[in-house]
C-alpha cells in the first residue's frame, strides 16, 4: 500500500491537546456539562471505550487510541511504528474523534476519515484507500523477569512484611503508598506495575503515583499513554529528565521498570562530590541513559545526604498496584 498518500492528509488533520475536552455526546451530559469521573481496576469492567482503547499497527506505521471519557477519542498516529518499535521520532499526528454508535469517528480536512469498529481502523481520504490498521498488544519483555542470584524479593505476591504498613488486595498486588524497610545505596531495581482506566482523568489526576529511588529521586508513574512524555509524565525523573520516548503502555496493561542506579558520592565533610547516575528501561526500552540527578526531586522525598535510602511507591489517592519487585545490590 501507499501509505505516503496518507502524509500529507494526515498534514492537515486537526490535533486535540491533552488537556482539551473532547467532544461529548448531549446524553446522558449535555456538552456544557461535566461527567462524573469513573475509576477502573478491572478489564472486564472498563466499558466498550477501554475495549476500543490501544495500539494498532500496518506496513505505513502505528497508532494509539487514547480513550477521554464521555464518548471522546484521541488518535495518535506515528510514521514507521509505534514509539519504541519503529516510530521514526519524527512524524505524529493527533486526530479527535467521538463514539458514533458501535464505531468511533475521526475526521480531519481534504476529506480525511478514520473509523475505528471491530479492532480494525479504517482511513480513506480524497487521495485514496481504504488504508486499514489492526489492533497489536505488546508485552514488556522482562514482564515475570526472576530475581537472579544475590537478589533481595522486595514483593513477590505471598507477603508485604518488606515494606512499611505495606497492604496487599485481595488480587495479590501491593499497593502504592508505602517504603520499603531495608535501605539502599546502589542498586539494579525490577518492578512491575499497573495503572488504572480513569477516562476523565486529566494530567497528574489520570493513575499517579511515582517511584523513589534512595526515596529520593522520582521515576513517574502516571496513565501518559498517547502523551508527548515530558519529565512529570510516566517514565519522567520528575522535573529533572523527560523520558527518550514515551513508552507507556495503556492502561489496565502491565508494565516494568528495570533500573540501574548509582548513588551520589560525598568527601568526608559531607559535600557532595559526584551526582547519583540513573538508567531506566521502560518497557524494556531505555528512556534515560546514564542520566545524571543533580538534586533530589520534590514532592514526597527525602533530601540529598550521603546515607542510603529505601524505595518508595508513591501513594497519590489513585488505585495503581505492583507486583514482582527486586533488587540486586551493588556495592
Amino acid at each position: 500500500m501507499k501509505w505516503q498518500l496518507v502524509l500529507s492528509i494526515l498534514g492537515g488533520v486537526a490535533v486535540l491537546a491533552a488537556d482539551d475536552k473532547p467532544g461529548q455526546n448531549p446524553k446522558p451530559q449535555t456538552r456544557n456539562q461535566k461527567p462524573p469521573a469513573s475509576t477502573f481496576t478491572d478489564p472486564t469492567m472498563a466499558g466498550p471505550d477501554y475495549a476500543d482503547q490501544g495500539e494498532y499497527k500496518n506496513d505505513w506505521g502505528g497508532a494509539q487510541i487514547v480513550a477521554l471519557g464521555a464518548n471522546g477519542f484521541r488518535m495518535v498516529t506515528y510514521r514507521g511504528g509505534l514509539p519504541g518499535d519503529g516510530w521514526d521520532k519524527e512524524f505524529k499526528q493527533e486526530t479527535s474523534g467521538e463514539r458514533h454508535g458501535d464505531k468511533i469517528v475521526f475526521t480531519g480536512t481534504n476529506n480525511y476519515r478514520a473509523e475505528l469498529a471491530d479492532g480494525k481502523i479504517t482511513i480513506n481520504t480524497d487521495t485514496g484507500g481504504p488504508y486499514t490498521m489492526t489492533r497489536t498488544e505488546r508485552k514488556s519483555p522482562t514482564l515475570g523477569a526472576p530475581p537472579p542470584p544475590g537478589a533481595i524479593v522486595l514483593f513477590d505476591g505471598t507477603s508485604a512484611d518488606e515494606w512499611k504498613g505495606g497492604h496487599m488486595d485481595e488480587r495479590h498486588l501491593l499497593q502504592a503508598g508505602t517504603t520499603s524497610k531495608r535501605i539502599f545505596t546502589n542498586f539494579t531495581l525490577h518492578l512491575e506495575f499497573l495503572l488504572p482506566f480513569k477516562p476523565l482523568g486529566r494530567g497528574q489526576d489520570r493513575g499517579n503515583s511515582g517511584v523513589y529511588l534512595q526515596d529520593r529521586y522520582e521515576c513517574q508513574v502516571l496513565d501518559s499513554f498517547g502523551l508527548k512524555g515530558e519529565n512529570n509524565e510516566c517514565g519522567g525523573i520528575y522535573t529533572l529528565h523527560k523520558p527518550a520516548v514515551n513508552m507507556c503502555f495503556p492502561p489496565l496493561t502491565w508494565q516494568t521498570y528495570d533500573i540501574d542506579f548509582t548513588a551520589a558520592k560525598w568527601d568526608e565533610t559531607g559535600k557532595k562530590t559526584e551526582n547519583a547516575i540513573v538508567t531506566v528501561r521502560h518497557n524494556g526500552v531505555v528512556i534515560h541513559d546514564h542520566a545524571e540527578l543533580k538534586k533530589e526531586t520534590p514532592g514526597g522525598g527525602m533530601k540529598e545526604v550521603p546515607a542510603g535510602g529505601g524505595i518508595q511507591l508513591q501513594g497519590h489517592g489513585n488505585p495503581v498496584f505492583y507486583r514482582n519487585t527486586w533488587i540486586v545490590p551493588r556495592e
